[in-house]
C-alpha cells in the first residue's frame, strides 16, 4: 500500500524549498498539524513510513523515529514534473456542496487547476476569505487522499465575462475550452479527436497547453452564456445521453480526457 501523504509548507515549516538540499538520512520535525494528523489521528508509529509534499512536485519518503516529538528521517527525496498538457476545471458554484464534491473528485482524478465560476444561474455566491478557504481545504484533503505530489491550483473566482476571456486566450495560445451542455450538437468523440491533436502539437513543440472543462450550475448554462462561449472559440458538446449532476459532469469529463492523454 502507498504510504499516507501529507502536505506542508517548506518555507514556513523550516524545510529547504530546494529538494536538492535534502538528502537520505536527513532528520526533520514534522509541523504541528501534520504531527497531529499523522501520528495522533492516523496513529502512524515508530518504524512506519509516510510521505510529505509541498504540493508543487516535491515528494519526501520518511520513517518515524520519535512519535512523541514528531521526528522522522528522510529515506528518499524527489521532484515530479508537472504535466505538459494541463487539465483545468471551470466549476460553476452550486448548491448543497455539489461544487465541492466536483472539485474533490476532480482532484483525485488529476485536475491541475480549479477555477470557480459565478454563473448567471448560480444561486450560491462566492465569498472571498470564506469560500476560498473551504475550497482550498477540499483540494488539500483530496490531494493527500490521492497521494498526489501536485496540488491543483485554486484560481480567483470569475464571472461569465471572465470565462469568455479564458476562451479567447485559449484560442490565441493553442489551448482548449470544452463546455458541457446537454443541448449541444457536438459529440464527445469530436472533442477527444481535438484533444489528441492538441497533445500531438504539444509533443512537437514542447509548449505547455491547457484543456479547460466548463461545468454549469444545477439550472444549467444559460443560452446567452453558451452563445458567448461559442463566439469566443469554445467547444460546446454533450457528454452523453444521461444528464449528469453538477457534482458529476466535470469528474466524468476529466476522467475521459485523462485517459485520452495517457494519464491513466
Amino acid at each position: 500500500m502507498t504510504n499516507a501523504l501529507f502536505l506542508f509548507d517548506p518555507a514556513s515549516d523550516g524545510v529547504p524549498v530546494n529538494a536538492d538540499e535534502l538528502h537520505t538520512g536527513w532528520t526533520l520535525t514534522l509541523p504541528a498539524d501534520v504531527k497531529r494528523h499523522a501520528l495522533k489521528s492516523m496513529r502512524i508509529g515508530v518504524g512506519e513510513e509516510l510521505q510529505l509534499s509541498d504540493g508543487r512536485g516535491l515528494r519526501i519518503e520518511a520513517e518515524v523515529d520519535d512519535a512523541d516529538n514528531g521526528v522522522v528521517h528522510v529515506k528518499s527525496v524527489g521532484r515530479e514534473p508537472a504535466p505538459v498538457t494541463r487539465l483545468a476545471l471551470i466549476q460553476a458554484l452550486a448548491k448543497q456542496g455539489r461544487d465541492e464534491e466536483a472539485i474533490d473528485a476532480s482532484t483525485q482524478i488529476g485536475v491541475d487547476e480549479v477555477i470557480p465560476w459565478q454563473a448567471d444561474r448560480s444561486i450560491v455566491k462566492w465569498k472571498d476569505g470564506k469560500t476560498d478557504r473551504k475550497w482550498g481545504a477540499v483540494l488539500d484533503a483530496a490531494t493527500e487522499q490521492s497521494r498526489r505530489s501536485w496540488r491543483p491550483e485554486l484560481a480567483d473566482c470569475v464571472n461569465t465575462k471572465g470565462v469568455v476571456a479564458i476562451c479567447r486566450r485559449a484560442c490565441v495560445h493553442g489551448d482548449m475550452v470544452v463546455v458541457l451542455h446537454q443541448d449541444a450538437n457536438e459529440t464527445w468523440d469530436g472533442v477527444e479527436r481535438a484533444v489528441r491533436e492538441l497533445a500531438d502539437r504539444t509533443l512537437d513543440d514542447g509548449r505547455a497547453r491547457t484543456i479547460h472543462v466548463v461545468v454549469g450550475p444545477e439550472g444549467g448554462i444559460s443560452d446567452d452564456e453558451i452563445a458567448a462561449f461559442k463566439a469566443a472559440g469554445a467547444y460546446v458538446c454533450v457528454l452523453g445521453r444521461n444528464i449528469l449532476r453538477a457534482a458529476t459532469a466535470g469528474p466524468v469529463a476529466l476522467t475521459l480526457l485523462a485517459r485520452a492523454l495517457g494519464r491513466f
